[in-house]
C-alpha cells in the first residue's frame, strides 16, 4: 500500500490529509488555524480593500499538520507507516503572490519587512490594486486584446499583476528588495523541494494562465512592451519570473533533505506540481468534460473543463480559459462569485454577534420560509462580483425590508442571492458552448447546509451532487501527487480510483422553481442595472417582489 499527502491552505487555516492511493480512503488529517492577523489574515483599519497572509504560518502550519496526521494515520491503521508515503500534493487560494529575495525567502522573513504589509502575501481578496485592474484592462481591450480575451475580457484587482503593480506604487521600498515575486501554490512546493533560486521554481499554468496573462501562444508571459506600457519596472521584473509554466502532470521536486527530516518522510519523495485550491477541488470531485464543480467555501469558484481537442470560444466576464489549467489535456474553464461563506459569516457573526449556534438557527427559521414569502432580493456583492461583471467596487445590496423584517428572512435572502449569482455564471458558460451535465458541490457549506444545497438546485433547475470527499481540496492535491509518483499512469485513472461522489443529493423542487424563476427575472434586472450593465426603470420591482411575497402567503 502506498499513500500520499495532500496539502490544502485556505485563508484561514491550513489543513493536511493522508489518502490510501488504491482506493483514496482517507486515513487522517489535522488542521491548523492560521495565527497571525484576524482568523490568519492580516488587515488595515483605514482600508477594507486590504488582505494580507504572514508565509510563515503557512511553513509552522504545514509542518504541525504533518506531523499530526502522520501519528493520526499510525494509530487508525497499524500496516501505516511514514515510510509508505510516495509523494505531496499542495494546493492553495489564488492569485496570492509573495515577493521574495534572491534565495526564494519571503521578504518578510527579513527583520526590516517582517511587519511591512506589503512584504507579506498578498491575498485572493486584497482588492487594493482595482484602479491598476482598470488601467490593464482598458490598455488591454484597447492594444493587446488577445491577453484580456482569454481572461473574461476584464482583468481582475484579485490578480498577479494589478497587485505587484499596486505594490510598486505604494511600497516602492518592497518591490525594489524583491528579487521576484511567487504564487503561494508554487512558493509552497519549492520550499519543500529546496529551491533556492527562485527562476528555478516549477510554476503552475493554472495561476499562470488564468491570473497572470501566460499562455504558450504568446511564448508565456505577456511581453516587455506590453509591461512597460505600465511601468519599466515590471518589465524588468520579468526576466526575473519564469519562462514556462506547466499542467499537474509535471512534478514540481522532490523532497528535500531538510524537510525530510522536519516531517520524517522519505527524503526524495515526489511533490507534484501546485496548483489553486479549487482546481484540485475539482479533480477530487472527479471532474471530467460534461461536469461543472461547485466548491463553496469563504467565496466559490466554478470549474469545468473542455477537450483541448475542440475550439472553446471566449466567454466575456469569466476568469479564464486555460490550456492544461485542472487537467492535463483539456482546457480549464474557471469562474466564481467573491463572496458566499463570508457573506453568510458577515450576517451571522459580523451583524447579529452570533456564533456558530446562531449559524444552526437560523438556518432552521429560514427552511420553514417559502420562497418569495420574506420579500426581499439580494445582491451578492458584499466582496465584489467576480463573475460575470469583473467589479470588485460593486458591493451588496438587500431590496424590499420593512419593519418586521427578521433575522432568519436576510439569511435566508442572501442565501438566495448566492444561488442568483451562481445562476448568473452557468447560463453564461454554457450559452458560450461549455457543456454542463452534471453539477458536483463541494466544500464545508455544501456538506452542512442543506437548506442552501436545495435553494440552489431550486434557482438553478439542476440536481446538485456532493463530492464525496469532505476535504476535495486536499483529496485532490492527493490524487495529483499520486499520479506524480506514478501510482497511477494518469488522472482519469487515479480519479478513478481515489475521488467520487456520495448519494446523497438535491433535486429541484417544481413549485419552488417556478418562484424563483420570477425571482431570477427580477434579480437580473437589479444586477444589470446595478452591475452598469444597461439602465432601465426599477420603478416596479418592489412591487412586484410585494406581489410575490402575497402569493407565497397564501400557500
Amino acid at each position: 500500500m502506498s499513500y500520499t499527502i495532500g496539502l490544502d491552505f485556505g485563508s484561514n487555516s491550513v489543513r493536511a490529509l493522508i489518502a490510501r492511493c488504491a482506493d483514496g480512503k482517507e486515513l487522517a488529517s489535522a488542521v491548523e488555524n492560521y495565527p497571525s492577523g484576524e482568523q490568519g489574515i492580516l488587515l488595515d483599519p483605514n482600508d477594507v480593500h486590504l488582505a494580507r497572509q504572514r508565509p510563515q504560518d503557512w511553513l509552522d502550519g504545514l509542518q504541525s499538520t504533518i506531523l499530526s496526521a502522520l501519528a493520526e494515520a499510525k494509530q487508525s491503521d497499524p500496516d501505516f507507516s511514514a515510510e509508505k508515503v510516495v509523494g505531496i500534493g499542495v494546493d492553495g487560494t489564488g492569485s496570492s503572490p509573495l515577493p521574495v529575495d534572491a534565495e526564494n525567502r519571503s521578504l518578510s522573513a527579513h527583520a526590516q519587512f517582517c511587519n511591512n504589509l506589503a512584504a507579506q502575501c498578498w491575498l485572493w481578496k486584497d482588492h487594493t490594486s482595482h484602479e491598476e485592474a482598470t488601467t490593464i484592462t482598458k490598455v488591454s481591450r484597447e492594444k493587446y486584446p488577445q491577453y484580456v480575451a482569454k481572461c473574461g475580457n476584464t482583468y481582475s484587482s484579485e490578480w498577479w499583476w494589478s497587485k505587484i503593480w499596486h505594490c510598486k506604487k505604494v511600497a516602492p521600498e518592497v518591490f525594489e528588495a524583491a528579487y521576484s515575486w511567487v504564487e503561494l501554490s508554487d512558493w509552497v512546493p519549492s520550499v519543500l523541494a529546496g529551491v533556492k533560486d527562485p527562476t528555478k521554481i516549477q510554476r503552475q499554468v493554472c495561476a499562470a494562465g488564468h491570473k497572470a496573462f501566460y499562455a504558450d501562444d504568446w511564448g508565456g508571459l505577456p511581453g516587455k512592451d506590453f509591461l512597460s506600457e505600465f511601468d519599466p519596472a515590471l518589465a524588468d521584473l520579468r526576466d526575473r519570473l519564469y519562462e514556462k509554466a506547466y499542467d499537474a502532470s509535471h512534478p514540481a521536486g522532490k523532497l528535500c533533505p531538510e524537510w525530510a527530516e522536519r516531517l520524517g518522510l522519505p527524503e526524495g519523495i515526489t511533490i507534484a506540481m501546485g496548483a489553486m485550491d479549487v482546481h484540485y477541488g475539482a479533480i477530487g470531485c472527479g471532474i471530467e468534460e460534461g461536469v461543472l464543480v461547485k466548491v463553496i467555501g469563504t467565496s466559490t469558484c466554478d470549474c469545468a473543463v473542455v477537450s483541448a481537442d475542440k475550439k472553446v470560444p471566449d466567454i466575456p466576464g469569466i476568469c479564464g480559459i486555460v490550456k492544461g489549467a485542472i487537467l492535463p489535456g483539456y482546457y480549464g474553464v474557471e469562474a466564481g462569485q467573491s463572496a458566499v461563506g463570508d457573506i453568510f459569516k458577515w450576517w451571522v457573526e459580523g451583524v447579529c454577534k452570533g456564533s456558530a449556534d446562531l449559524h444552526r438557527e437560523l438556518t432552521e427559521e429560514a427552511t420553514r420560509l417559502r420562497p418569495a414569502e420574506s420579500g426581499l432580493l439580494a445582491l451578492d456583492w458584499n466582496n465584489g462580483n467576480r463573475t460575470i461583471l469583473v467589479d470588485q467596487r460593486l458591493t451588496g445590496l438587500v431590496l424590499g425590508q420593512t419593519l418586521h423584517t427578521s433575522r432568519a428572512e436576510i439569511y435566508r435572502a442572501l442565501i438566495e442571492a448566492t444561488a442568483f449569482g451562481a445562476r448568473m455564471i452557468l447560463e453564461r458558460i454554457e450559452s458560450y458552448g461549455v457543456p454542463v451535465q452534471r453539477i458536483v458541490c463541494a466544500g464545508g457549506i455544501a456538506e452542512k447546509n442543506s437548506l442552501l444545497m436545495q435553494i440552489y438546485a431550486d434557482v438553478t433547475g439542476r440536481e446538485m451532487q456532493i463530492a464525496r470527499s469532505s476535504q476535495a481540496c486536499a483529496l485532490g492535491s492527493a490524487v495529483s501527487a499520486a499520479v506524480a509518483a506514478g501510482i497511477h499512469a494518469d488522472f482519469a485513472t487515479a480519479q478513478k480510483a481515489m475521488a467520487g461522489v456520495k448519494s446523497t443529493t438535491y433535486r429541484p423542487n417544481p413549485k419552488a422553481a417556478e418562484t424563483y424563476n420570477q425571482l431570477f427575472q427580477l434579480y437580473r434586472k437589479v444586477h444589470d442595472n446595478f452591475g452598469g450593465q444597461e439602465a432601465t426603470d426599477l420603478g416596479r420591482v418592489m412591487k412586484e417582489l410585494l406581489s410575490l411575497r402575497e402569493q407565497a402567503a397564501k400557500g
